[in-house]
């Protein structure tokens, strides 16, 4: 009897067996199935001898849909190890690497990923086109300037799809496969700028490592050039005839980054994948990857799952990031998953930053990672760092009268400034004078924000839209005032402040459109602006030459945080904002604005020491006993009532309780923010000083929560989670 193992995206803890005949059942070969009344794909993982099924009860797969597996033995292996390490469903964690386009049931074929122009299309004049169809003409010029283009990009609008409907129906434009180049040969790289003593050193020990397991954090302070050590790196991990995969936290950073990667290495196949891209997209680009045509992978988080098949050099940029830590579902860190692999797989790995998470600080100061350091900028000096003590220079609608005066400065002389604020909309609260109501979210716990010119109160956690009141809804006064600063409100005070200034807001809220922040950065770089206010979308990874100052508002909001990790990532935050000054041939200033100048993270932020700086947190981390001197896990609980939620975990504590004396578990407690989106939050911390003690005890109390649980309640356990 021929038996298969499958994994399907069901949120179950098992795999299922079928009957298949099929020559072509592989392993790692998708499949399609009977489930119930339905047809599910999955991916098989084994071909066991026997069922523990009888023979009468096992269903016969439909078919198997790839002659050749998707993914690999090494690539099934990650995911399991994924999959029992964050204890999440190994067929729901399978299924959730493989692109939305290749694991859905089709009654229809996809749309193409990309379109071309006929040769009867090639032929139009523009001219001939209705004067006013003007989607069309940008159809027209589109499709000429790219000769495949994606359709992600022609179908940003309802217009652009209804133009490329006429365009197929006159004959003009027809599908086209993906612009991803098929050249899987390496060529030399193109020459790039010439690397200092720092550099050539880290180079040459990424550079020995290869070929065997390495990890290696890369320490560079910002603007010390730690992206042409990655390039240089991967140069020779092409040159090896193996592949590379590059990590970086977040979409804004993949579109300039491909292109410096496509620059240096003109005619080796780039993928990237990210979840900006279009499901046709998607695909032809993880295929390149698995096929080994695409050389270079680059992507966002779940790239780390990326199908490889000659990996040779794994790279994680800005790897502190907590945009790496999936926070919903399958619950994984991209950046220890990446050291994982490379283990595995017996290759480098090069976790990059200049403020470095402190366990893997820790790790390398251990001597478990080799330590690489970048001390000194390219052609730049350090930006000069400065506090702005406000109980002496008291703001004016958020901005102190030196800030304001640097930035007037900076205009005559023909330089550009930043102000950061991490708030977007005009204000974070609305509040009535008279009886003290404000702004509150009803499905959240949490305020709603003052968006002043849509008028709109928007909550910037579950999404909840409403008019800004007339007058108060509790006392009637109609005298409602905002309270506090968001980039909105910053942007209006400058414009008060410097009329002549020509001011350019980069938040969440401008950079919807898919070509806004590209159009924004081409402005920027040709000195069409003179002040930037923006958000963390500007604090990594941007290089404006003629950036000079940067103001930093509102950074005390992070000071004292509940949040143990605060001090870290606020240290890492204000680091990544000071890097984007003086990157040209002007040294940089940064101005920040805080009533608490004496604190010793401004100190060490003013010494840009981050070495003394996390010694003392790690100090700290050891007497309190926090990561990394222990490891944990947080079992989330969720429910329309908190009681329920708290009730179904002081239940699981009582089971923890009972298996094991060497984890420690706490108290139940209701979540930071107890309210999200109409249901309550709590949650269980649990900690231990030995990982394997903690694995051994999650692997026994897990399948008891299932039983445990109540159908009123939702709940997910966090393993080694990046926030309480």
């Amino acid at each position: 009897m021929n038996l298969i193992r499958v994994a399907l995206d069901v949120p179950v803890a098992r795999l299922f067996d079928y009957r298949c005949d099929d020559p072509a059942a592989k392993i790692g070969a998708r499949v399609l199935l009977p489930f119930g009344k339905r047809k599910l794909i999955g991916i098989i993982v084994a071909r066991p001898e026997q069922s523990d099924i009888p023979p009468a009860g096992l269903k016969h797969a439909i078919r198997v849909l790839d002659e050749q597996p998707l993914l690999g033995k090494a690539d099934l292996r990650l995911l399991e190890f994924a999959a029992d390490y964050y204890l999440h469903p190994l067929g729901a964690a399978v299924m959730a690497t493989v692109p939305a386009a290749l694991r859905r049931v089709r009654s229809r074929d996809p749309a193409p990923a990309a379109y071309a122009l006929t040769p009867e299309g090639a032929a139009i004049d523009a001219s001939a086109l209705p004067p006013r169809a003007r989607s069309q003409h940008r159809l027209l010029s589109l499709l000429r300037g790219n000769p495949v283009t994606p359709h992600a990009t022609i179908s940003d609008s309802p217009a652009m799809r209804s133009a490329l409907q006429v365009f197929i129906a006159q004959g003009w434009v027809q599908a086209a496969t993906p612009a991803v180049p098929s050249l899987p040969e390496f060529q030399q790289a193109a020459a790039g700028p010439a690397l200092n003593g720092e550099q050539t050193a880290a180079v040459d020990a990424i550079l020995s490592s290869l070929g065997h397991y390495q990890p290696l954090l890369l320490q560079g302070i910002t603007g010390s050039g730690k992206t042409e050590v990655y390039l240089h790196a991967i140069a020779g991990a092409l040159a090896r005839n193996t592949q590379a995969l590059l990590l970086v936290p977040e979409i804004a950073l993949t579109p300039q980054l491909q292109s410096l990667v496509v620059t240096r290495f003109p005619g080796t196949t780039v993928a990237t994948l990210h979840s900006g891209l279009a499901d046709g997209e998607r695909a032809a680009h993880w295929k390149a990857a698995r096929s080994g045509k695409a050389r270079i992978v680059l992507g966002t988080r779940l790239a780390v799952f990326a199908p490889l098949p000659t990996p040779g050099l794994i790279i994680v940029d800005e790897e502190h990031d907590s945009s790496f830590k999936q926070g919903e579902g399958f619950r994984y860190s991209a950046r220890d998953l990446a050291v994982v692999r490379a283990r595995q797989a017996g290759v480098p790995v090069v976790l990059g930053s200049a403020t470095p998470a402190l366990e893997t600080y820790r790790n390398a100061v251990d001597g478990r990672y080799r330590l690489l350091r970048l001390s000194q900028r390219i052609h730049a000096l350090p930006p000069q760092i400065d506090c702005i003590d406000l109980q002496n220079d008291q703001p004016a609608d958020g901005l102190s009268g030196r800030l304001i005066a640097a930035i007037r400065t900076r205009i005559e002389r023909g330089e550009q400034s930043m102000v950061f604020i991490n708030r977007r909309g005009y204000a974070p609260v609305l509040v009535c004078g008279s009886c003290g109501w404000t702004s509150d979210c009803r499905r959240c716990s949490a305020k709603l924000v003052l968006h002043l010119r849509e008028r709109r109160l928007r909550c910037h956690h579950c999404g909840h839209d409403s008019a800004v009141p007339v007058a108060c809804p509790d006392c009637g006064n109609a005298d409602l005032a905002p309270l506090g600063q968001g980039t909105q409100r910053i942007e209006a005070a400058l414009a008060q402040h410097l009329p002549e200034a020509r001011i350019l807001r980069i938040d969440r809220d401008t950079t919807r459109r898919r070509d806004a922040w590209p159009d924004m950065r081409n402005r920027i770089r040709d000195g069409a602006v003179d002040v930037l206010v923006g958000t963390q979308i500007l604090a990594k990874g941007h290089d404006f030459p003629q950036l000079n100052l940067v103001g930093i508002v509102n950074a005390d909001s992070m000071l004292y945080s509940s949040d143990f990790r605060a001090p870290e990532r606020l240290y890492a935050l204000l680091t990544q904002v000071a890097g984007r000054a003086g990157r040209g041939n002007t040294r940089g200033q940064v101005l920040v604005q805080t009533r608490f100048p004496g604190h010793p993270l401004y100190a060490a932020l003013r010494n840009q020491d981050f070495d003394a700086f996390a010694r003392a947190l790690l100090a700290e981390r050891r007497q309190a006993g926090f990561p990394p001197y222990m490891h944990q896990a947080v079992l989330r609980a969720e429910s329309r009532n908190i009681d329920l939620a708290l009730q179904f975990l002081e239940n699981a504590a009582r089971l923890a309780r009972g298996i094991s004396t060497a984890v420690s578990v706490y108290d139940p407690i209701p979540a930071g923010m107890m309210r999200k989106a109409g249901r309550e939050r709590a949650h269980l911390l649990l900690q231990s000083p030995s990982r394997k003690e903690l694995r051994a005890f999650l692997g026994a109390w897990h399948p008891q929560l299932a039983t445990a649980a109540s159908s009123a309640v939702r709940w997910a356990l966090d393993v080694d989670p990046a926030e309480l």
